[in-house]
This record gives structure tokens, sequence and C-alpha cells, in this order.
């Protein structure tokens, strides 16, 4: 298993190691000042399931800290030039609280461990905040891992 980057790794630029420090401290942690901070005020969010504002994705956070235990947000690889910053992030926890932020609704807790491995690509505005996001992840096995059985449509 990789290790995770430290915020005080200094192979990586000072806006990679920023990328660092805003999992720690206000995404796995509440810490709504540093958040707002980090974000430019017209921020998108580009997911599979569509796309979000600051104040939505924000929410989806507090979401998945209210819903598994050690809730956490780290980096593992990190490409940086210019404006954009590309990584692997890593968050999870156990999950031990219903999670309502799903295709399928609220979904009752397990107690297990759960992973959400992320492919993110961000873009910074002229004045350093984080001004876009495009994600790309795993969404069905992330429903599996939080227990929900798939099956296939019938024809």
């Amino acid at each position: 298993m990789a290790r995770f980057i430290s915020p005080d790794d200094t192979r990586y630029d000072e806006r990679s190691r920023a990328l660092v420090r805003i999992g720690r401290d206000a995404i796995s942690k509440e810490n709504p000042s540093a958040l707002r901070a980090y974000f430019s005020a017209d921020f998108r969010f580009h997911g599979p399931d569509g796309d979000l504002g600051f104040d939505e994705l924000a929410g989806f956070f507090g979401q998945m800290r209210d819903a598994f235990t050690d809730y956490y947000c780290e980096r593992y690889e990190i490409v940086s030039a210019g404006n954009l910053v590309g990584c692997r992030t890593e968050m999870g926890g156990v999950f031990d609280k219903p999670f309502d932020p799903t295709p399928v609704g609220t979904v009752q807790p397990h107690g297990k461990q759960v992973t959400l491995t992320l492919i993110n690509m961000f873009r910074y505005d002229e004045d350093g905040r984080l001004a876009e996001e495009w994600v790309q992840y795993d969404n069905v096995e992330w429903l599996r891992q939080l227990g929900i059985e798939l099956v296939p449509a019938s024809r």
C-alpha cells in the first residue's frame, strides 16, 4: 500500500502541499472557514453524478464526516503544472451511521471500513484559490462497499 503524502514533503510544490493540508484540516475535519478560504467564490465541481457548487460539496463532506467514524481525506500521487493539479485521493472511514447522498437514497451502516478512491483534476484561479474540480471514481464499487447489492436490470 502506498503511503499518503505529508503536507511537509518538500518534493511537492506549495500548492500540492496545501491540497494535502485542506484534505486533512478542513475536509476530514469540520473547519468551514478554512474550507471557504481555499475555494473560489464561483467554484464548480464536476463529478460522475453531476455538477455541484461549493455549498453542495461542503455539505457532502459533512455527510461523509457524519456517516463514517475516523473519516479521512488523503492524497497519494500528485502532479502539478501551472494552475492545474492532478492527484489520486482516498477518502474513507468506518461506516457506522446512515449515509444519504447515494443514488438509492439513505443507506444503513454495516460497521465496516470503506474506501473511496478518486482521480482528481483541480484548476486554481489567479488568486491561488480552487476554482474547479473534475473527479472520477468507480461508483459501482463505492455502492458495493456501502452494502448495496446491485442486480442487472431484467430485459
